[in-house]
């Protein structure tokens, strides 16, 4: 499940809120071992969902870095080259 959380710290753009909310929504996923949670334990998943994601977007925006912001593309072309490598093409 977590293999969909991706680094959001120190690219150009920044991190949106959608993505930082789908890394939080993975997270707890895993942590909780549900997909999706019962009816009885909604409140408490989504609960736990946004205060994730509260946290991670006050992280981002409080560290530092001198390196230069990282560019999507490139990294996602290496992601493909990491891939193409890993499992052929």
């Amino acid at each position: 499940m977590c293999r969909n959380i991706k680094t959001l710290f120190n690219f150009e753009p920044p991190a949106t809120e959608l993505e930082i909310r789908d890394a939080s929504l993975q997270f707890v996923r895993k942590l909780s071992g549900f997909t999706v949670p019962s009816k009885a334990n909604e409140a408490a998943f989504e609960r736990a969902v946004a205060e994730v994601a509260a946290s991670a977007r006050r992280l981002i925006d409080s560290m530092v870095t001198s390196a230069e912001p990282r560019d999507r593309e490139v990294e996602a072309a290496k992601a493909r080259e990491r891939s193409a490598a890993r499992f052929g093409t």
